[in-house]
Formats: structure tokens, C-alpha cells, sequence
């Protein structure tokens, strides 16, 4: 069975965009503080890490095991993720790694878009 156009570019984006967020947590700063200590940032960069695995594992289960809710739930994150993205940028401003994260919720954006719409309107189970 042929993957519709638009499935393959929503699993690409996505993939892309889960690349990005990778690199976003290595240049993230990990520099310890009074208020964050060095368990605090192990702690982070773990749960971003088990996160971004999560995610892909979302990715893979819509494109090729043709489930509808992991796109549901990879929509919700990207709310979440821009909402958290905006807080950043207004305390920190624009630093290399928030920069990356734009761009990766711009393809996450881009790719999510693709799974709704052409010829992957039907390939998804409920």
C-alpha cells in the first residue's frame, strides 16, 4: 500500500522538526545556578530526551500504523510547546536555542497541516 503524498511530508516535517528540538536541548544552557543545580539539569535533558522519543514514536504511529489520535496528541504538543516557546522568548529573548525551536514549530505547523488536509484526508483509523 502506497503512503498518500501528504502523509509522507507530515512524516518528514515531523521528523525534521524532532531533529531540531534535539539540537535545541544540546545548545540548550546548562550552566548551574542557585535555583537550578546539576540534578535539576540532568532532570531536564532526560525528560526532553524520553519526550522527543515519544514524539516520534506518535510520528510513526500515525504515518505508518495509520492512527488518528497520535496526530491529536502531537497537535496538543505543539500548543503547548508555543505557549512555552513565547514565555521564553519574553524573560530570555531570541538565543540560538529558542531560534531553533521557532523554526521547528514551523515545520511541526507545516507538517501537521499536511496530515489534515489533500490525500491524507482517509488514511488515519479512528
Amino acid at each position: 500500500m502506497n503512503v498518500p503524498r501528504n502523509v509522507l511530508w507530515f512524516e518528514v516535517l515531523l521528523y525534521l522538526s524532532l531533529t531540531l528540538d534535539a539540537l535545541s536541548v544540546a545548545f540548550q544552557d546548562r550552566t548551574p545556578t542557585d535555583v537550578r543545580t546539576d540534578q535539576m539539569i540532568t532532570g531536564e535533558t532526560l525528560t526532553a530526551g524520553c519526550m522527543i522519543l515519544l514524539l516520534v514514536y506518535f510520528v510513526r504511529l500515525a504515518a505508518q500504523h495509520r492512527k488518528n489520535w497520535p496526530r491529536w496528541a502531537l497537535a496538543a504538543m505543539l500548543v503547548l510547546s508555543v505557549i512555552s516557546l513565547v514565555q521564553v522568548i519574553g524573560e530570555k529573548g531570541l538565543e540560538l536555542d529558542s531560534a531553533i525551536e521557532v523554526v521547528s514549530c514551523i515545520l511541526t505547523t507545516a507538517g501537521l497541516y499536511y496530515s489534515f488536509t489533500g490525500d491524507a484526508q482517509g488514511w488515519f483509523n479512528a
